[in-house]
């Protein structure tokens, strides 16, 4: 009988690899986290195998008493794992092989393609689950944020110059619908994530009679009615990795999302704006400078944003030249992917965190939006309203802007003679375009910033979270 020279497919060889090679090419150091899903797949395919009458009951009950045993041991980490064994899968089956002879069985009719394609649609159907709770969670710390302070008004800012006068809540809820597409993008994924591709082999599944459908219910891939979801080419089940992509990719928007809201709140922490109080549990302090109070948890959301960014263009790169089918490339896939969901859902925990205890300090707030130039263009909209054409309007404006640089005084108080001069439309209530809740009032198209229309917003949004 051949000696073999590696424990799971060394029968071709005469030499196990070189020490280094092992080293080298090893995944369980990092494929490990996929065990309990593996497990999953192996008591679903070997039932699968007796079902049809590959394995006798007997053989059948060992393998599942074995693996429930491995299971129980995975959750308490006392599984020692063995890089000669190269991966997970293998690890699994030569610990279950101590157990019971039968495990060599196990393997029939499937390749580690097939196995780790659908080990890896488990973990995607969980990391999204998962996700999608942390966004939901965040969600409805934002609409409490924004339900505390619909009447708090600041500045908003095109170029980073003041702009137009927008309520606290308004743009706030300009993030709830940036993180509400992130939430539709994770249900895309799940969706696609939930095809079964056991059954497909290493290339062109096998000629021995398996019964996919059963698999596939047996691990939940099934549509809304029950019905089995199985991938339908055997190549591109195990060379696809668009899941990963699409993963990675919604990973990349949420944390482009976060970062931008991180920035955001960092300018208004900072002195020059003072718009928040920060929760001293997300802040800390200086090594040097005993005032400081840094918001290095917003900073780090700015920095993470960039690694999980760099997640996805990995992934990119490693996929973008390979020919069908599988490729030892594709190993590296997994690191990217646990990265990316680790990293996202701690930012979506701290993110809540911080935002949770941050406090909006009114009479700064009140006192930037108190700017009358915030309103220019509403007096622009006051000349529109008495038939004057906008552009024509705006030049007005401008020249009014223009003129209270050059006295040196508000907007709202160049004098009555002055106006006039600019355009004989400057009414004697032409004043009254900066009262500011006066212009909230104005705004209450779809999409606007007026206080019903921030209302029916938050109570959507609600609706939605079903709070």
């Amino acid at each position: 009988m051949a000696k073999k020279a590696q424990a799971t497919w060394g029968g071709r060889f005469s030499k196990g690899p070189a020490d280094l090679m092992l080293a080298f090419s090893e995944s369980v150091s990092f494929d490990k986290r996929l065990a309990p899903y593996d497990i999953q797949v192996n008591k679903a395919h070997t039932a699968m195998l007796h079902h049809v009458g590959l394995l006798a009951k007997k053989e059948l009950r060992e393998i599942h008493r074995g693996l429930d045993e491995l299971a129980q041991r995975v959750e308490r980490g006392k599984v020692q794992w063995k890089s000669e064994y190269e991966d997970v899968h293998m690890n699994i089956e030569q610990e279950l092989t101590k157990i019971t002879p039968a495990a060599a069985k196990m393997h029939t009719a499937r390749s580690r393609n097939d196995q780790v394609a659908t080990d890896v649609r488990l973990f995607f159907k969980d990391a999204c689950q998962q996700t999608l709770a942390r966004l939901n969670a965040l969600l409805g710390v934002l609409l409490d944020l924004a339900d505390r302070n619909r009447f708090v008004y600041i500045p908003g800012y095109t170029h980073l110059q003041r702009a137009q006068p927008v309520s606290v809540a308004h743009h706030l809820l300009a993030y709830v619908e940036m993180f509400g597409r992130d939430v539709n993008r994770f249900e895309r994924v799940l969706d696609d994530a939930n095809w079964c591709p056991l059954g497909s082999g290493a290339i062109a599944g096998t000629t021995l009679p398996i019964d996919r459908a059963f698999t596939a219910q047996a691990l939940g891939f099934v549509d809304k009615r029950g019905r089995p979801r199985i991938t339908p080419n055997s190549m591109d089940s195990v060379a696809d990795r668009d899941l990963f992509l699409d993963f990675a990719h919604a990973c990349s928007m949420v944390a482009t999302h976060f970062s931008r809201l991180a920035e955001d709140v960092i300018l208004w922490n900072s002195s020059e704006f003072g718009y928040v109080e920060l929760p001293d549990a997300f802040c800390t302090g200086s090594s040097l400078m005993p005032q400081k109070k840094n918001p290095d948890s917003l900073e780090l959301l700015r920095g993470k944003s960039g690694r999980i960014v760099g997640n996805q263009q990995s992934l990119f790169v490693m996929v973008k030249g390979l020919p069908l089918t599988y490729n030892r490339d594709l190993q590296e896939d997994k690191v990217q992917a646990f990265d990316s969901f680790d990293q996202t859902i701690l930012c979506l925990e701290v993110l809540a965190g911080t935002l949770e205890g941050m406090e909006f300090r009114i009479d700064r707030c009140s006192e930037a939006v108190s700017d009358p130039g915030l309103l220019a263009t509403d007096l622009a909209d006051y000349l529109v309203d008495r038939g004057v054409a906008f552009r024509d309007a705006h030049h007005v404006v401008g020249a009014l802007v223009a003129l209270a640089e050059k006295l040196d005084c508000p907007l709202n108080e160049v004098p009555d003679r002055d106006a006039k001069k600019l355009h004989p439309k400057m009414g004697a209530d032409w004043r009254e375009v900066f009262d500011l809740q006066r212009a909230m009032k104005a705004r209450e198209g779809i999409g606007m910033p007026g206080p019903k229309q921030l209302a029916k917003q938050l109570a959507r949004w609600r609706k939605a979270l079903g709070g």
